[in-house]
């Protein structure tokens, strides 16, 4: 079995990406090895527990391990301080200890969710994460960021918190929903444009072999994806400088998420309508080719990604107070990463609000 390793080195805090097959069945064995306590326990959601919470239970207990299992309502509502709290209660009740242990079985919810309990549950537990997407293997499983939503807003309640390992299971992807497996790409396209040219001008010839979900390329581009992001967390652990580069598009795919319902559009929809947005200001702002800007949209659109969403005058002046509780707000002005050319962008940028508004009403106006 081809086993891709990508080391995440942060100290004490070190740990391994794994991306290859069979990985799940190997879960107990990986965790034993990291001198874990024998009580444990997995949160998943609904439609993942069908499929992969067997296997990754009988794996823990074949070594030894206790553990319960945690299972959430499926979707992005579930990132929320309600389903912390029912986490919590159940945590309680398997008396998990500080030497106990969680394990993230699923998407990007369940990852920041999982993570999120198990960075505050009797003050930080270790935590595993198992993620059965794209979207979480390339980006929100590695990191340490997690979180919850408010009504308000996306991932504002969150902590940093490492993982003590990644599994990324590649026999997870040949039953995700084509629709959930476009919308991890927008984040890989996001790798290229935010620091690998190369990788990018990949996805802009060899496409179609990331939607065949052929074997070898996947890994490759995975394993990119994790090395770039691992690159920029060990720089920049805490958000304080360069790790902002990750939020490429996020500033106004996240505002997107929130004024739909947490729900009309997947993270990476609303990411890759972020990032033709985000191009385009930067095309006025950072003097990115506008050559680069069209390829940008060209390649998230051959994805079959959405990159224009119908907005009228109300739901604009809502996007625009949802992107004014982005968290990389300061003194009340919203701040863009913008890119300078494909493969370098820089974050910090602030955009005239009249420049705003114009581009929003262009490009949100007239397309669904």
């Amino acid at each position: 079995m081809d086993v891709r390793t990508v080391n995440v080195p942060l100290g004490s805090r070190s740990y391994v990406i794994k991306i290859g097959e069979g990985l799940l069945r190997e879960l107990g064995r990986h965790c034993a090895r990291l001198g874990l306590g024998s009580r444990c326990a997995i949160i998943t959601d609904t439609n993942v527990g069908k499929r992969f919470a067997k296997p990754a239970f009988d794996s823990l207990v074949r070594e030894g391990f206790d553990p319960a299992l945690v299972i959430v309502p499926a979707g992005e509502n579930a990132k929320s301080l309600k389903s912390v709290q029912a986490c919590y209660n159940q945590l309680a009740a398997h008396r998990l200890e500080r030497r106990s242990f969680m394990v993230a079985l699923g998407g990007g919810v369940v990852g920041d969710l999982a993570g999120f309990v198990a960075a505050t549950y009797l003050r930080g537990i270790p935590f595993v994460q198992v993620p059965t997407t794209l979207l979480a293997q390339v980006d929100s499983s590695v990191g340490g960021k997690v979180g919850v939503n408010l009504p308000a807003g996306k991932n504002l309640v969150g902590a940093f918190h490492q993982p003590r390992l990644v599994l990324c299971d590649l026999d997870t992807l040949k039953t995700l929903p084509e629709r959930e497996f476009r919308s991890g790409l927008a984040e890989v396209v996001k790798y290229g444009v935010i620091y690998d040219g190369g990788l990018f001008k990949r996805l802009e010839h060899h496409g179609d072999r990331l939607l065949a979900r052929e074997g070898g390329f996947l890994t490759a581009v995975i394993a990119r994806c994790c090395e770039i992001k691992a690159a920029v967390v060990v720089e920049d652990e805490t958000e304080g400088g360069l790790r902002q580069i990750l939020n490429f598009g996020h500033t106004i795919g996240h505002a997107i998420e929130a004024i739909s319902g947490y729900g009309k559009y997947l993270h990476g929809e609303a990411i890759a309508i972020g990032q033709t947005l985000a191009a385009c200001l930067s095309t006025h702002v950072t003097g990115l080719p506008r050559a680069d800007a069209i390829r940008i949209g060209n390649v998230l659109a051959g994805f079959g990604l959405p990159n224009r969403i119908r907005l009228g005058a109300p739901q604009k002046r809502r996007l625009l107070a949802a992107m004014r509780l982005d968290k990389k707000v300061s003194n009340g002005q919203i701040q863009f990463v913008l890119a300078e050319r494909i493969g370098k962008v820089v974050w910090g940028q602030r955009v005239p609000e009249a420049l705003l508004q114009r581009t929003l009403n262009s490009q949100l106006s007239n397309l669904d």
